[in-house]
Order: C-alpha cells, then sequence, then structure tokens
C-alpha cells in the first residue's frame, strides 16, 4: 500500500525486464510495454508538495530496510483475525478451493505465550491498574441483574463508544472464530482468485462507496454496462471537480488496489510441478496491470495513487509517536528483552519517518465551515468502515486475510491523523483513554505499510 517494500517490487519487476538500474544488454527498445510502464511516474503528485523521487530516495535508503526487520519480529508478525464472518451484504456461502487461497492458522503452541496480555505488562504502573481492572470486574458484576435487552442495549452502546472514531469495523478478537495468522508464513501473493467473484468485490467498493453517481463510469470497468463514456474523460472530470477530501479517498482507494496488483505480479506462481513450486515475477502480469497503453493510460495514474497512499501512511506514522514514545508502553509478547528490543526499533523507525523533508498537509481536509466539515469527516469515515465490511465477502481466504489487514491498517492511519490533539494531550504515563490503538491496529498498521 503505498507499501514500504512496493517500490523495490517495481524495481525488481524493472530489473526482471532489463530495465532496473544498471540494464545494460539486452534493454527493451524505447516505446516498448516494459519501457512503458515508468516512464510517467515522475516528478510531483497531485493534490502534493512531494515527489515521487523524493519518496524513492528516502523510503529505499533509510526506512524499508530497518522497517522490514521490526516485521520480522514475533510481535509484528503474529495478527489476529476471524476469516470466517459472514458477508453482511449479499450471500455468498462459498469459498475458494484453490490451494493457494488457503490460510495456515498458528497452534497454539506457536503463538508467544505473551500475546494476549497488555502493553503495560512490565512497567511498574502494571500492578496498580490490574488492580483497577479487577475491581471494575467486581462491580461489573451488577450488570448480572440487567435483563438480557438492556444488557444487550449497553453493549451496543459500548461498541458504539469504542468504533465513533474508528474507520474499520474491527473483529472481535475474543470470537471462537479468530485465530491467529504468522504473516511470514502467509504471504500476500497470487493466489488465482480472479474473475467475476473479485471484481464483484472491487465493483461495490468503487460504485457504492467512492461517492460517485451511477452515471459516471469508471475507465475499463469489467462489469460496466455500456453506458455513455468509458474512456475516462467524463470520469476524470468529475474526479477533480470533487473536494480535496473526496478526490484523496478515491486516490487512497485506488492506491491500495495498485498495492495488491503489485504484489500479485511480484510474487506469482511461474511453475508448480512435482518436483517443486517456483514463485517470481510476473512481468506480463504486471505490464497487463499497469502499462500505459494497455490500460489506455490508467497504469501510471494507478501507481501514482499508490505514491499518494504511501504519503498518508508515512504521515500517520510521523504523528503517532507520542503514543508509542511513553516509557510504560510495550509491545509485549513475553520476552521482556526481545520485547525491549522491539520497542526500540519502533521508536528508531518512527523518529526516522519525522525527518521526511515533504509530509503530506492534512490539515488541507475537513477545513473550512465546522459544521459540513464534521458531516463530511463522519461520510468519509463511514464509506471507509464499509469497505473494511466488505473484505468479509472475499471468497479467496488468503486474500481476504490481506484485504482485512490492509483496510484496518489504513483505517488506522486515517484514524491518527484525524487524532492528532488526542495524541498530544495523552499522559505521559499510564494508559491513554482519549486515545488508544489496539494490539490489532497495531500490527495492521505497520504491516500494511511495510508488506
Amino acid at each position: 500500500m503505498g507499501r514500504c517494500d512496493l517500490r523495490w517490487l517495481l524495481l525488481g519487476l524493472l530489473g526482471a525486464a532489463g530495465l532496473g538500474p544498471g540494464a545494460a544488454a539486452g534493454q527493451p527498445l524505447p516505446g516498448s510495454a516494459e519501457q512503458r510502464c515508468f516512464c510517467q511516474v515522475t516528478g510531483y503528485l497531485d493534490d502534493c508538495t512531494c515527489d515521487v523521487e523524493t519518496i524513492d530516495t528516502f523510503n529505499n535508503n533509510k526506512l524499508f530496510p530497518r522497517l522490514n526487520k521490526l516485521l520480522e519480529s514475533d510481535y509484528f508478525r503474529h495478527y489476529k483475525v476471524n476469516l470466517k464472518k459472514p458477508c453482511p451484504f449479499w450471500n455468498d456461502s462459498s469459498h475458494c478451493g484453490i490451494r493457494d487461497c488457503a490460510v495456515k492458522p498458528c497452534a497454539s503452541n506457536e503463538v508467544p505465550g505473551g500475546t494476549e496480555s497488555a502493553s503495560y505488562k512490565y512497567s511498574e504502573e502494571a500492578s496498580k491498574h490490574v488492580g483497577e481492572c479487577e475491581e471494575a470486574k467486581r462491580l461489573g458484576a451488577v450488570n448480572e441483574s440487567l435483563s438480557e435487552e438492556t444488557q444487550r442495549a449497553m453493549l451496543q452502546w459500548t461498541q458504539h463508544e469504542d468504533s465513533s472514531d474508528n474507520f474499520c469495523e474491527a473483529d472481535d478478537i475474543q470470537s471462537p472464530d479468530a485465530e491467529y495468522v504468522d504473516l511470514l508464513l502467509n504471504p500476500e501473493r497470487y493466489t488465482g482468485y480472479k474473475g467475476p467473484e473479485a471484481w464483484k468485490i472491487w465493483n461495490s467498493i468503487y460504485e457504492e462507496n467512492c461517492f460517485k453517481p451511477r452515471t459516471i463510469e469508471r475507465p475499463l470497468n469489467p462489469l460496466a454496462s455500456g453506458r455513455g463514456d468509458n474512456d475516462g474523460n467524463s470520469f476524470y472530470s468529475w474526479l477533480e471537480g470533487l473536494c480535496v477530501e473526496k478526490r484523496a479517498f478515491y486516490k487512497l482507494i485506488s492506491g491500495l488496489h495498485a498495492s495488491i496488483n503489485i504484489h500479485l505480479s511480484a510474487r506469482y506462481l511461474l511453475q508448480d510441478t512435482w518436483s517443486g513450486t517456483k514463485w517470481g515475477h510476473n512481468i506480463t502480469e504486471f505490464q497487463h496491470r499497469f502499462d500505459e497503453v494497455l490500460t489506455q493510460g490508467e497504469g501510471p495514474k494507478r501507481l501514482k495513487n499508490l505514491y499518494f497512499l504511501y504519503l498518508i501512511e508515512l504521515r500517520a506514522m510521523s504523528k503517532v509517536l507520542p503514543f508509542f514514545e511513553r516509557p510504560g508502553f510495550q509491545l509485549f509478547t513475553g520476552n521482556e528483552n526481545r520485547d525491549r528490543h522491539t520497542k526500540n526499533q519502533l521508536l528508531e523507525i518512527l523518529h526516522l519517518t519525522k525527518s521526511f523533508p515533504l509530509h503530506f498537509d492534512e490539515n488541507s481536509f475537513f477545513a473550512g465551515n465546522k459544521k459540513e466539515a464534521a458531516k463530511l469527516k463522519e461520510e468519509f469515515r463511514l464509506h471507509f468502515r464499509n469497505i473494511s465490511r466488505i473484505m468479509d465477502c472475499v471468497g479467496c481466504l488468503k486474500c481476504r486475510l490481506w484485504g482485512k489487514l490492509q483496510t484496518q491498517g489504513l483505517g488506522t492511519a486515517l484514524k491518527i491523523l484525524f487524532s492528532q490533539k488526542l495524541i498530544e494531550n495523552m499522559p505521559e504515563s499510564g494508559p491513554s483513554y482519549g486515545f488508544q490503538l489496539t494490539r490489532q491496529e497495531i500490527i495492521s498498521f505497520f504491516n500494511a505499510f511495510g508488506s
């Protein structure tokens, strides 16, 4: 997603085509599909003061190598997710039967023993807060005298309060259907899931949740009705006429889509025989999705939206430092020395993100009339929240896993960006009741950026 290693994947794809740094003999002729894919991905991004070259230099030389190591740690590789939730929008109980769609959950002995524990386990304040929790648990017993109807209502109120600032509908990690997945053993890559079922997911996202009227058709939409202009002219005229917030929303979703397609192209099943499987770069698949001519000009736009997504998530990383910097906060797995090292790695990365010279300015969002801005922000949040629910309709379980993680990661980035005052006002010690991130939000946010 605007993911941290995507440019590395892109360079790998170019290198395999003879276009990477240092490419010499055998280089494709100018004007070929390989040459065209990246000739347009340079310079400044729309709605930003940042350019592609600055992002590449910062990411490749400074950020990615550090983040990649962080994501190999026990804390960040184990993600708890419910892949059995039913689709809330249409009746579809079918699941992909392709072998590579499967997800292998962790056995109980494969998950670090402290994974379920709170983030204050090692701090001096821990015993105090444990006592407070025990007291709250005891006092909570009074709820047993309430009617079932009242208890259900109170649960709904609590869930509403918990979700009021969230951009995603989070899984109930206490559900018996929620399981831990080792992300390193279940990487995002090509699974064979495609065609009408996959188109239906993206069509629902773009057509129903990106503020687009049905009279305007997306370019190259495989499910288009054939009404009117489908060459992109009316679509981009409409897009440019939107307010910056709605235009950014579309670009974020397009960038997310581009990220997924790049992973499919870069980690493609090239060989599957009795002697074993071989995964690698599929240049043809990449060109089919991003070449300027083959996509009628859409490919470079998609890639630029990927960079826009990167900037949004990078900005969120730079903003969230105070939350993780508090002395009592720990990334707990049960191994104190290793957990301390993981936190130090994380803080080093977050400090590094603050040094990026051309951060996106989120203050341009939801400015102007306060009432109208608040209404627009809520509409923005609800649309994205709806997209997170659509991920439970994905038939391929591995695609569902990474779709849920990436949307939750982007939703967490948006939550951070629009909680700036709460983050600035957090206490230096003890839990933060104004702004909080769950373990799942933390893991999804950094993996979405770096996977």
